[in-house]
């Protein structure tokens, strides 16, 4: 009998992972409202293209490419840890209500800053992730009870709640922008990739380079905090302080990944169970190719978006919504 062996069966569904995203990113280095060919590709990658061919290349696309993949592994870590300590499969950055935090910062934002200025962009950031720790904050505080913690379900449901009523006061702010800062919010509300410059990866990278680390590196807890809780107090794990700076991690990622490319929903809803279904719920495994499929989905969405509506295209967002909303009915008619 042939025995198939798991970490050779891992192994090769990141590989195949890892070629896919390859792909995608020449893919999308090509097309676009100007084509570009395999040779003109490859001549401008080894520094042989013409000004045209460099430009577009290099101050155009490859920036948005690069935003992209960051923002999806950003998207998807978030959600996956997010998932793991509510032990619930619904649990999203987006649907828990951190994006809708960010996106109330975001308004205050562009109502004080220009979006386009270098000099205040890496701002930016730091407002959405004010907005998406005063927002877990104030779920955490509302979802806690005394005596008993924090309820995971109570968690998910007082999110979606204080989801609404931010969205709601987000639409009240809106009004009073003048017509170009509604117009940036517009689309950063749609998903629209909007940082198309080495500077907005600038202000993305170091957040990515610092928590996605990290979170790897909090494997075996979420591991832990992913069985039932009175298994991990029994294990000797501190469940609400060490869920308190998970949340943190989590919150921070999702976060300054929405500042710069836009409210994105879905992805750390579909990413995770993509990665569990694929090379099982260990997250030392799970995490490294929930990333992965993140940057695949949002890089996807994004290529599809701007090949099919050229010039202006179709927001990312937009293009991940229409994917992500069944599969998020699916997934509450299943659980």
């Amino acid at each position: 009998m042939i025995r198939f062996d798991p970490l050779k069966k891992v192994r090769f569904t990141l590989i195949a992972a890892l070629v896919l995203l390859l792909a995608l990113i020449v893919i999308s280095m090509a097309t676009g409202y100007v084509s570009l060919s395999p040779a003109q590709l490859v001549r401008t990658i080894f520094g042989q293209g013409t000004a045209r061919e460099n430009l577009i290349l290099y101050d155009f696309r490859l920036p948005r490419i690069i935003i992209t993949v960051l923002a999806g592994m950003g998207l998807a870590v978030s959600g996956s840890i997010l998932q793991s300590i509510t032990r619930n499969p619904l649990s999203d950055p987006g649907i828990l209500g951190i994006n809708a935090g960010s996106g109330l910062m975001v308004v205050f934002y562009v109502m004080f800053f220009t979006a386009e200025a270098n000099r205040s962009l890496f701002a930016l950031p730091l407002f959405a992730l004010t907005g998406g720790i005063l927002t877990a904050g104030f779920i955490y505080i509302m979802a806690y009870k005394r005596g008993e913690g924090v309820d995971p379900n109570r968690l998910v449901l007082t999110g979606v709640g204080i989801a609404a009523a931010l969205y709601g006061a987000v639409l009240i702010l809106t009004t009073r922008l003048q017509r170009e800062q509604y117009d940036f919010f517009a689309n950063w509300m749609a998903g629209r990739i909007w940082g198309d410059d080495w500077i907005f990866v600038l202000a993305l990278l170091p957040w990515i380079l610092l928590l996605v680390p990290l979170a790897l590196a909090k494997s075996n807890l979420l591991n832990i905090l992913n069985l039932h809780e009175h298994l991990s107090v029994g294990l000797g794990v501190r469940v609400e302080r060490d869920r308190r700076l998970l949340i943190l991690i989590a919150v921070a990622l999702s976060s300054a990944s929405v500042s710069v490319s836009g409210g994105i929903p879905f992805i750390g809803l579909m990413a995770p169970h993509i990665a569990r279904a694929l090379v099982g719920p260990r997250h030392q495994r799970f995490l490294p190719f929930a990333a992965m499929i993140g940057a695949i989905l949002l890089l996807a969405a994004d290529t599809i978006g701007r090949v099919i509506l050229d010039p202006s295209g179709i927001p990312a967002g937009i293009v991940v919504t229409i994917i992500g909303a069944p599969y998020f009915m699916y997934l509450m008619a299943k659980k």
